[in-house]
């Protein structure tokens, strides 16, 4: 939904065509899939983060317009909520040291935001959900003024014809209507872009899928939401439901959520996830673009369907060059720190392309419900949660503990990092940020929800209080760029 949209009003003509093209154009990506010079670029990694914006009081402030005028960057855009803003970092090459050229990037960037913020009076901060939020954030008034942010919402909401239903049991239960889709702006994330070698989308995709919910729980950073404690990665249940606009009669008949992990395992090459979408999900916004004839085709219409179905690991088509569909890594959180963010992108690229060749015997005994299970519950309990795993050598399923998984698949997160050709001390120095966060059992979740307690019980705070006083001292420490790890601990 990055395009921008000027049509206020759809026919039910426009919704044909768009739906005709929608079928041209899947039948034209299935042919352009199978050229044989089709994704062989040179591999390459990007990244988008997502920002709230503060008062003083490190409250939600709506000014994202302000910022950006003041920044005249371009690589900062819009958000949903006038209180958020998202950083596109430009793309760089995949081998060497990538994960030191983007940390580099992002901080420079985040240097720029600072010192305009500062003479503005505002703060920034990089976290999955902001603990001083409120249910008073969460309004259309708060939208940001972009025609295509209302429409989506209004056609979201037409959709589901009633609130859409919050309901997250966790620590403490949270359970509200909402009228609109601002709450999606509560989740702030750090999507990292894979391109993958030819041939290779389908064993990748899964193993991306398999390995999630170790990447889920080494990096979990949302366990507030709206004062509540809620799960280890809230934003994983928040962002489902917000967005959910099945009628009853869908959900009852399996009709998957507009935000889910995959409707199962990936049995052919990319296009099979544009047929999913395509085939299951209604069009929201028929959006006609003018058609290109040079090159390959933009796809402009498929792309924009894709924009309107929120899986955590998406596909991305590109017409650039020869082409390549690119792996978007969606359930990152934001945070805690640049470093633990490039560092939670590394885990996962290294397990996704360490795993590819052992994924058609995963696949063959664990069925897809298994990971999504095991998902859910990464995000619900972080690195306490009890995954059901494949053992191959005894060809069974058997419940693990997730925190186990994860010391013992880094290994192979380094072996995927140095077969993409990245250096062994560029591997070494990330996943040692892993690994020491694992071995200290210390996620951005934990030092929030430990911190925050601290504040409630040895200083008899409020609820709201201890948030802004954890979340005060969070943004130092974030700021100084420090591993999660290494934050003093008042517990």
């Amino acid at each position: 939904m990055g395009k921008e949209i000027v049509q206020q009003q759809f026919s039910h003509d426009d919704f044909i065509l768009f739906r005709e093209r929608l079928i041209n154009q899947l039948k034209s990506l299935k042919h352009i899939i199978q050229q044989p010079n089709f994704g062989d670029e040179p591999l390459r990694l990007g990244a988008e983060l997502e920002l709230y914006l503060l008062n003083k009081h490190s409250k939600p402030l709506c000014c994202n317009e302000q910022v950006l005028t003041a920044l005249n960057n371009p690589l900062f855009q819009y958000e949903i909520n006038q209180y958020n803003i998202e950083l596109n970092l430009p793309a760089v090459a995949m081998q060497g040291q990538p994960f030191q050229q983007l940390e580099a990037s992002m901080l420079a960037q985040l240097s720029q935001l600072t010192k305009v913020n500062t003479e503005l009076g505002i703060e920034q901060v990089a976290i999955g959900i902001l603990p001083t939020l409120t249910s008073a954030d969460l309004t259309q008034q708060n939208m940001t003024d972009q025609f295509r942010y209302k429409l989506l919402s209004k056609k979201l909401s037409s959709s589901r014809g009633q609130p859409f239903h919050i309901e997250i049991h966790g620590q403490e239960d949270i359970e509200l209507d909402l009228t609109d889709v601002t709450a999606e702006g509560a989740n702030t994330s750090f999507q990292v872009h894979m391109m993958v070698p030819p041939g290779e989308f389908e064993p990748v995709y899964n193993a991306a899928l398999f390995s999630q919910p170790l990447v889920t729980a080494i990096a979990a950073n949302s366990p507030f939401f709206l004062g509540k404690k809620a799960w280890a990665e809230t934003r994983i249940a928040l962002l489902k439901q917000t967005l959910d606009c099945r009628l009853p009669a869908a959900v009852q008949h399996k009709l998957p959520a507009r935000v889910n992990l995959a409707c199962g395992w990936l049995k052919q090459d990319a296009w099979q996830l544009y047929a999913e979408a395509v085939s299951l999900y209604p069009v929201l916004v028929p959006s006609l673009s003018e058609e290109v004839s040079t090159g390959l085709p933009h796809l402009a219409e498929l792309n924009l369907h894709m924009g309107t179905v929120w899986s955590w690991n998406r596909p991305v088509y590109c017409r650039q060059g020869n082409g390549h569909i690119r792996i978007e890594f969606r359930a990152l959180p934001a945070g805690p720190s640049c470093v633990d963010m490039i560092a939670n992108a590394a885990f996962a690229i290294g397990l996704a392309y360490g795993l590819r060749h052992s994924m058609a015997e995963i696949t063959a005994i664990m069925p897809f419900d298994f990971a999504d299970y095991n998902f859910y519950r990464a995000a619900q309990s972080g690195l306490d949660a009890e995954v059901m795993w494949p053992d191959l050598a005894q060809y069974k399923m058997v419940a693990q503990p997730l925190s186990t998984m994860i010391k013992q698949y880094l290994p192979i997160a380094k072996q995927g990092l140095l077969e993409l050709k990245i250096t062994a001390t560029e591997a070494d120095y990330y996943l040692g940020i892993i690994e020491k966060r694992l071995s200290q059992r210390v996620t951005g979740a934990v030092w929030q929800l430990n911190t925050a307690q601290h504040f409630e019980q040895n200083k008899h705070m409020s609820r709201p209080d201890s948030c802004q006083k954890m979340l005060q001292r969070y943004m130092q420490f974030s700021q100084a760029n420090l591993p999660v790890s290494e934050w003093e601990r008042l517990w």
